[in-house]
Order: structure tokens, then C-alpha cells, then sequence
């Protein structure tokens, strides 16, 4: 096969498979952007793990537990996706640890408050769905089918998550101003969680090419925004942005404009906990070490009695 057949596959909306014949730089994209979206995931896990043991009902931490233990999950089938491409995962954690891998702005950003679970659970993951959702017709057929599952677990997320912020904001004023807060501080952050401008944008051709991505940036923020201002009216929480309004003639709510400067310094290493989650998920991988190096002992000794 070469590049012009493997273009017509695509236009014919035919998975490609992992021993299928690809170009170098769909592979390569394609291990950016699933190695990212895995490690966001497990990255992911701390800034909610850190409130396990102080959530205010043992209701609220058994949620909170099999979300975490969710997000554990994705990361799981997003690494094991990502190897079918031919890179193994000690090479995708190294890549991280390096800084030469990245993850979500979102999660660089600190968890001060109980209501910070809700706003995470309705507006990251209420995010992540509306980006991850057309991840299910991704031209690659494993991230594709993996994607199937996380996106039935996100819908659960985000469902939680408002529910937590839908209590508090009809709980006392001191509670609804905690919810409030919290939506003030994640609601830029969780906008910009969908990238760049697509103007600023240069892998998105490609990725739109190919059919790794399915709808431009800019198109699936204002989707979200367009879902999520109702939801805040309902449970009456106002959206921190004083240009937010209905445009009759385009059909979709106008938006102010967002802090790019932020959004790179915090992709670039400069965010508030960006040292401490890293630092954090390096010290677990060398903890864990034991227990990587116990697993292929009993493998390879399993392996031996069976021949």
C-alpha cells in the first residue's frame, strides 16, 4: 500500500488496523495523541484521589473511589491501544517522565474544596465526552472500539459531578458559594481543554485528514458551551464570563475571549501543580517497581510450567 490507497481507505471509512500498512507520521500522531489522552487520565486520578478520604458522606466516597478506579481503567486500554502502534509502554512513561510527553492542561490546576469534585465531574469530564465522542469513529480501530467504553463510563462522570454541584448550589449559602467558586475557577480552563484555535492549531489538517479527529477544536467547544450554560441555569449558578450571550443569528452563545498566555504556560510545564503531579506519579512508578518485576516472574514462570 502506499500513501495514495491508504488516503482512499480512510475516504472510505475503513478501520485501519495494527498490521495494517500506515504512514510514519499517522503512526506518530497517532502515539501522541493516545499516549496524552492515557496519561491525562492517569494524571488525572490525583487531584480527586486527594479527596477520597475527606469526602462528607461514605455515599460520596464510594462514587469517588470507582471513578478514580475508572480513570485507571482508561488509561489502561488508552496504553494498551497505544502499543499496538509498535512502542512499548515503559517507552510511553519515560516519554512523560521526561517532559517529552504531555497531558491535559486541566489537571495542573489544584482541588481546594469538596465542590471542586462536582465542577471537575460536570465541566472535565462533561468536556472530555463532547471531544470523545466522535473518538469513537476515529480511523484507528483500537483506540476507536476503547474509546466505546470510556465514553458509556465519562457519561456517568459528568452525571455525578452535576449532581454534586446541583446539591450544593440548593444547600445553604455557604455551600452555594463554594459551588459557585468552584465553577468560577475550572470553567476557563475546562473551555481551553479542547486545545489551541484551530488558526494555532498546525497538527489538526492532518489529524482531520485522516480521520483521527472528527470535528475542529473551535467546533467542539462551542458545543460544549452551548450545552452547558442551560445546565448552569437550572441548577442557578452564573458562568464567569461577562460576554456570554445567545447570538440568534448564528444559533450558539458568544463567549469571551480566553487566556492563550495561561493555557501555554501551563502546557509548557509552568502551571500551578504541574511539578507536584508529576513528581507525584514518578514517585508511584518507582514504588510500584516491585510489583512490575513480581507480575513478569510469575509470567515467565507460568510460561515455563506450560511448556
Amino acid at each position: 500500500m502506499n500513501d495514495k490507497l491508504f488516503q482512499e481507505r480512510i475516504d472510505a471509512e475503513k478501520k485501519i488496523e495494527p498490521k495494517d500498512w500506515m504512514p510514519e507520521d499517522y503512526r506518530k500522531h497517532l502515539i501522541r495523541q493516545i499516549s496524552q489522552h492515557a496519561h491525562s487520565e492517569v494524571i488525572g486520578m490525583q487531584p480527586e484521589g486527594n479527596w477520597i478520604s475527606r469526602a462528607p458522606s461514605l455515599r460520596a466516597k464510594m462514587i469517588l473511589l470507582a471513578k478514580v478506579q475508572d480513570e485507571a481503567g482508561h488509561g489502561l486500554y488508552l496504553y494498551s491501544a497505544c502499543e499496538t502502534l509498535g512502542i512499548s509502554r515503559e517507552e510511553l512513561v519515560k516519554q512523560l517522565h521526561d517532559g517529552k510527553a504531555k497531558y491535559s492542561s486541566i489537571f495542573n490546576y489544584p482541588t481546594l474544596s469538596w465542590a471542586d469534585m462536582g465542577a471537575i465531574g460536570w465541566l472535565v469530564d462533561g468536556a472530555a465526552i463532547v471531544n470523545q465522542v466522535s473518538l469513537q469513529r476515529t480511523s484507528y480501530g483500537p483506540y476507536a472500539r476503547g474509546m466505546v467504553k470510556i465514553c458509556k463510563e465519562e457519561s456517568f462522570h459528568q452525571r455525578q459531578g452535576y449532581e454534586i454541584m446541583a446539591e450544593m448550589a440548593k444547600g445553604t449559602p455557604e455551600q452555594k458559594a463554594m459551588a459557585q467558586d468552584a465553577l468560577n475557577r475550572f470553567w476557563w480552563p475546562s473551555i481551553m481543554m479542547f486545545g489551541p484555535q484551530d488558526s494555532d492549531s498546525p497538527r489538526t489538517g492532518n489529524a482531520m485528514k485522516w480521520k483521527i479527529k472528527r470535528q475542529f477544536n473551535d467546533e467542539l467547544r462551542q458545543n460544549f458551551i452551548d450545552q452547558t450554560v442551560g445546565q448552569a441555569e437550572v441548577i442557578e449558578l452564573i458562568i464567569p464570563d461577562k460576554d456570554l450571550k445567545w447570538n440568534q443569528q448564528r444559533e450558539h452563545y458568544d463567549f469571551g475571549e480566553m487566556d492563550w498566555v495561561e493555557f501555554w504556560s501551563v502546557v509548557n510545564g509552568n502551571g500551578p501543580c504541574n511539578k507536584q503531579r508529576l513528581d507525584h506519579h514518578k514517585k508511584a512508578h518507582d514504588e510500584g517497581e516491585w510489583v512490575r518485576n513480581a507480575a513478569k516472574a510469575y509470567a515467565k514462570k507460568q510460561e515455563l510450567v506450560a511448556n
